[in-house]
């Protein structure tokens, strides 16, 4: 058994580019920034920036195009890919990214913008392929196997 599963909770570096291929699906990307703080021995607060490419497909890739923009949260749920390329001068490139299957708007369009608890209702789930495995199909699955 193995699981491939990332969480993320962070700003937008950026505002999402939304892409179609030829084939016509959507694709959006955006870097999703991550920060933890903490304080050193010496006392000194410290702060650390993780940044994140992120990847959604479809119907939720124009949603998050639509929802999103630099400097909004965003929670969202998905899985580590590594894809490589030779670039123009022959060397094989590689990048890790998060492609993601369900995004959660955090926050207002606009900072603050008419938010009492500070989430938004707006979450979006991508259709899940046909070959992943479906617990709500299970039948012999039941709530009290989730572990927590």
């Amino acid at each position: 058994m193995s699981v491939n599963k990332v969480i993320l909770l962070g700003r937008l570096g950026q505002d999402p580019e939304l892409k179609y291929t030829p084939g016509g699906a959507a694709v959006c990307n955006f870097s999703l920034a991550t920060t933890e703080a903490w304080t050193d021995k010496s006392g000194q607060k410290q702060e650390k920036t993780e940044w994140h490419r992120v990847v959604v497909w479809g119907k939720l890739a124009e949603l998050c195009n639509q929802y999103l923009a630099k400097g909004r949260q965003a929670f969202l749920e998905g899985r580590l890919q590594t894809r490589s390329w030779d670039d123009k001068d022959g060397n094989k490139r590689y990048t890790t990214e998060i492609l993601a299957s369900t995004v959660q708007f955090i926050g207002g369009a606009s900072a603050g913008a008419n938010n009492n608890a500070g989430v938004d209702s707006s979450y979006a789930q991508a259709p899940a392929p046909a070959q992943e495995y479906q617990i709500a199909s299970d039948a012999s699955f039941a709530a009290d196997d989730i572990p927590f």
